[in-house]
């Protein structure tokens, strides 16, 4: 009976899930363990080695947060205001993608996840897109998401794990993003904004599953259900890297 059990724990994925701190980090969590993965807490203040940290998870997560310095995609920043940035959590996150890509785990990019992803795979950013910004609430509550409508080609990866493509409504809550010219090479575009042609989905054609999305699926009830699908197929993939 002792034995079986270990064999159940060694078969549920640990998903590393990279965020600023465990609270930003939380929501994606619940996600993943609701559907029977365990997390993985990965910050800049981790002292283990990216590489370490890379053997003792299934699968990795880049979640949502803030804007990614422009000198880490040779740039210098435009805002005439200083925006604030999290250094420690881009070189962060660049040197854990890679790492990810290398071994072929799967990789899931959430919003500044899928920047990370773009930059740290030889592309560039956006610096401004403030139509795809929050809502600014009144008070001391969240801010509230935007909304727009996106199309998702048929027949890419994102449309298979969620069930369809064609045109759907996501929120947004970003402020860069990625233009088809700023596109890394090694990477494909599947999704794209209605309004500006804004990249929404990117995923890699050499690997087995590499996907980044603009908008943010742990936001329950600001997109479809089906969007679950994306932590679920997460999970899934990971169980084969154990």
């Amino acid at each position: 009976m002792i034995e079986d059990k270990q064999v159940v724990s060694r078969s549920v994925p640990t998903i590393g899930i990279t965020c600023s701190d465990r609270t930003l980090g939380e929501p994606y969590a619940a996600m993943i363990r609701a559907h029977g993965g365990e997390v993985r807490f990965i910050n800049p203040s981790d002292k283990e080695n990216v590489a370490d940290i890379v053997t003792k998870i299934s699968g990795l997560l880049m979640a949502g947060g803030p804007d990614v310095n422009p000198k880490r995609y040779g740039e210098n920043p435009i805002d005439k205001v200083g925006r604030k940035y999290n250094d420690d959590l881009d070189q962060l996150e660049i040197n854990i993608v890679k790492f990810a890509i290398i071994s072929n785990m799967p990789v899931l990019g959430i919003c500044r996840g899928m920047q990370i992803l773009n930059v740290a795979s030889g592309g560039k950013l956006e610096q401004s897109t403030e139509k795809h910004s929050t809502i600014r609430s009144v008070g001391d509550r969240e801010t509230e998401s935007s909304y727009h409508r996106i199309f998702i080609s048929p027949g890419c990866r994102l449309a298979s794990v969620v069930g369809s493509g064609g045109f759907v409504r996501v929120n947004s809550r970003h402020h860069q993003g990625v233009k088809e010219s700023g596109k890394s090479d090694t990477l494909m575009s599947s999704a794209w904004s209605l309004e500006d042609g804004l990249i929404e989905a990117l995923e890699s054609p050499s690997h087995d599953w590499v996907l980044g999305v603009q908008f943010h699926p742990e936001r329950r009830g600001e997109l479809p259900p089906h969007f679950d699908k994306l932590f679920q197929a997460l999970v899934e993939k990971a169980k084969h890297t154990i």
